[in-house]
């Protein structure tokens, strides 16, 4: 079956999207080897960039390996030996994209979310839209949203809460710190292209580099543990667990916070800190973890 028509429409949809020329700009894609490997240099190269592509070349058996966004250290290296403005990694499917700036740093989900809804509120299309994040999103991202007045929503771990958050409540801005974004405005899904195309807005119409766009937000540390229990439940309800976690939130205050929750494949609990410090993070988690075993809860950490 020939799909060249669809493509091509798509193709076409996403270079409309473009606000300016992307003359002047060395730009590196990072394909996956997946399915972006014949649209996204065309769609670059349409819109004037010096298009620098790796990882464009799918054998059936390549998709994500040692490649894409689940391996942005090699965008990373490209943008650097290349002297690049902007890099892009994909994964094999695309419905994700990170960036990785001018100087090689990378630029994840969150910071993503950050440099495209403060883009949005400065341009006034942002309107009275919250920012929809799942409970993962770094602590850094709230503090900078918090810091220019713009709101947010938190879902449970996964795109569809926050495409089904952003569908009921008519958020114009949602995704994960993984590179899902979701514009509400253009697409009902995550679209690693659109993402890119955005970021590119935003770059180009402020005349800032990414770098510059990215520096407002800063990444909390963070430490996470999967442990197996003896049953979810009863751990997450224990009487010495729960007290474990309240400690540690109440220790933290505003400068951090603790997540305990549930793997919805595995018989994992997933213990999570932010602070201001790595080695607070593992305090806390730690402390959790510690409480589990006193309570004859802990089978492992994995």
């Amino acid at each position: 079956m020939d799909y060249s028509a669809g493509r091509n429409r798509y193709i076409g949809y996403l270079i409309s999207l473009a606000t300016r020329s992307y003359k002047n700009f060395k730009v590196g894609l990072d394909c996956a080897n997946g399915s972006t490997w014949q649209m996204a240099k065309s769609v670059f190269d349409a819109l004037g960039a010096d298009t620098y592509v790796i990882s464009n070349k799918p054998d059936g058996l390549n998709i994500n390996v040692a490649c894409g966004s689940t391996h942005i250290e090699q965008l990373q290296k490209f943008v650097v030996e290349n002297g690049l403005d902007i890099g892009f990694a994909f994964d094999g499917d695309a419905d994700r994209c990170l960036a990785v700036d001018e100087k090689g740093n990378v630029v994840n989900g969150d910071h993503i979310m950050y440099v495209c809804a403060k883009y949005m509120q400065e341009r006034g299309t942002l309107g009275n839209s919250k920012v929809v994040t799942t409970v993962m999103s770094n602590m850094g991202l709230y503090k900078a949203l918090d810091g220019l007045g713009i709101g947010y929503e938190q879902t449970k771990v996964g795109d569809k809460y926050v495409a089904e958050n952003m569908r009921e409540f008519g958020h114009l801005i949602g995704g994960e710190q993984s590179g899902h974004i979701i514009f509400g405005r253009y697409a009902n899904t995550g679209d690693g292209m659109l993402t890119a195309i955005k970021v590119m807005e935003a770059v180009i119409e402020s005349k800032e580099p990414l770098s510059k766009l990215a520096s407002g937000m800063t990444m909390y540390p963070q430490v996470l543990k999967n442990v197996v229990v003896t049953d979810k439940d009863e751990t997450l309800n224990c009487p010495e667990v729960v007290a474990a976690v309240k400690k540690a939130t109440e220790e933290l205050g505003a400068n951090g916070r603790v997540l305990l929750r549930k793997s919805g494949t595995e018989p994992l609990l997933r213990v999570m800190s932010e602070a201001t410090t790595a080695e607070m993070c593992e305090e806390k988690v730690d402390a959790i973890i510690d409480a589990m075993r006193a309570a004859g809860k802990l089978i492992k950490i994995k």
